[in-house]
């Protein structure tokens, strides 16, 4: 009876010599016991990360309208018109959750490293661990950076207004401008962490990425267009660059290591 309870239990193996009239799992029982598994540690990791990202939106609420205020004293007008009745709080909601996703980077972290962990042999693991913590200062680098280059992307979009063109800025597409550049700064700094792991894991090595320096090159290009929806020079220019430098200093260090 104990050994019919234990085949009911994930990760439990099947006797060799089951009892009679003991149930037998079918062949592959295993395999999908295994799958349920992953599918419900995935369900798991996503419900802590949403979680982290709530309470991370809930401190971020507290000081949106600190941040609004900021990010609006950075246009030459100083101010930014609301078109709709319903604006303003989506603004406020909107600032709210990337505080939020910022603030939740760490747990964000924690928990993709802890899904796709046990699917990593243990030296590949002790390659990559080191480096997650790198992660969050990649991210800080990126927002850092879309800080920075903000006001300048805004003053070439805004050097093309006139007293014909006004500067009446609506506050929807700039917040939508300004969250979007701060995201896709923030992620896309990731990559060398990204590249890093896969040499440690030895699935990249520098010599392919030497070889495919034009495609990275073309691709970096294609990027930064598309993640920077202001339509300015300034931003994608900054941000293919940035990565870039971040794709030749990777390289370099992968060498240094061998691979």
């Amino acid at each position: 009876m104990a050994e019919a309870d234990a085949l009911r239990e994930p990760g439990v193996p099947v006797p060799v010599n089951p009892e009679p009239g003991s149930p037998v799992a079918a062949p592959g029982d295993e395999s999908v016991m295994s799958l349920v598994d992953h599918l419900g540690e995935l369900r798991t990791r996503l419900f802590r990360s949403i979680l982290a990202v709530v309470v991370g939106s809930a401190v971020g609420f507290y000081f949106a309208t600190s941040v609004r205020n900021f990010l609006v004293e950075l246009l030459p007008t100083g101010t930014v018109q609301v078109l709709g009745p319903g604006d303003a709080f989506m603004i406020q909601l909107r600032i709210s959750i990337v505080i939020g996703v910022i603030l939740a980077m760490p747990v964000l972290l924690y928990q993709g490293w802890a899904f796709i962990a046990p699917g990593l042999t243990p030296a590949e693991r002790r390659a990559v661990r080191p480096w997650l913590p790198l992660a969050l200062f990649f991210f800080a680098l990126g927002v850092g950076l879309a800080l920075l280059v903000l006001p300048y992307a805004t003053a070439f979009l805004l050097s093309f207004t006139d007293d014909v063109f006004v500067a009446n800025i609506a506050a929807g597409p700039y917040f939508d401008f300004v969250t979007t550049m701060f995201l896709a700064f923030g992620l896309v700094m990731e990559f060398p962490i990204l590249l890093v792991g896969l040499a440690r894991a030895g699935i990249l090595s520098s010599a392919r990425l030497r070889a495919s320096r034009r495609y990275v090159v073309l691709g970096i290009a294609i990027f930064a267009a598309v993640a920077t929806p202001g339509g300015d020079l300034v931003s994608p220019l900054a941000l293919g660059a940035t990565m870039y430098l971040l794709f030749e200093a990777t390289a370099f260090f992968i060498r240094r290591m061998g691979r």
